[in-house]
């Protein structure tokens, strides 16, 4: 992967799981990167929760990763490299909320933990929060089965994430306008 811009064609769920491991191992190699934040684009079915499950082998997290669709969200258990403590993979989909409330404010503060790896789905009413260095993963089905995947990795070179406390209201995107891909 050479990243900032990448483009993959996964054929295969066992090749989204190695991207999620590939993942994985570059953040375990960053001893000085604290901090790791993933946002995932595509529709329903497209691999998002498939790479977060390779993320979180590649991480050592023993229990089973499934969807948060439901929950929102799931916290996963691993053992830092960093410093010797437990991290954090926390998984979240906001694709079933039309208004994330408190949610935003419970991801503004997993945003502020410093041994997490946090992953959004569907974030785009979230998007706000999101911090500026981030790797943002696109994700679209094609006709033959495969994914395409873009890999963007952005730099913290503008202004940090709003806290969910300084996040404006009115900001927000209105709930009674239809939901569209984020």
């Amino acid at each position: 992967m050479n990243c900032p811009h990448d483009e993959l064609k996964i054929a295969s769920e066992a090749e989204m799981l190695a991207l999620g491991r590939d993942f994985a191992a570059q953040i375990l190699a960053d001893h000085d990167n604290p901090h790791t934040v993933f946002e995932l684009i595509g529709d329903v079915g497209a691999g998002k929760t498939t790479f977060t499950r390779g993320l979180a082998e590649g991480l050592k997290v023993e229990e089973p990763v499934t969807s948060p669709s439901f929950t929102i969200s799931k916290r996963y258990a691993f053992p830092s490299p960093r410093n010797g403590q437990t991290a954090q993979l926390i998984h979240y989909d906001f694709y079933r909320l039309d208004d994330p409330g408190i949610m935003r404010d419970e991801l503004a503060e997993a945003l502020a933990e410093p041994n997490s790896i946090i992953v959004v789905e569907w974030g785009g009413d979230v998007a706000d929060l999101l911090p500026a260095d981030k790797t943002r993963l696109e994700i679209s089905l094609q006709e033959d089965g495969s994914r395409l995947v873009k890999i963007i990795k952005t730099a913290n070179t503008s202004k940090p994430a709003k806290t969910a406390e300084a996040a404006n209201p009115s900001n927000l995107v209105d709930a009674s306008q239809p939901k569209e891909q984020k």
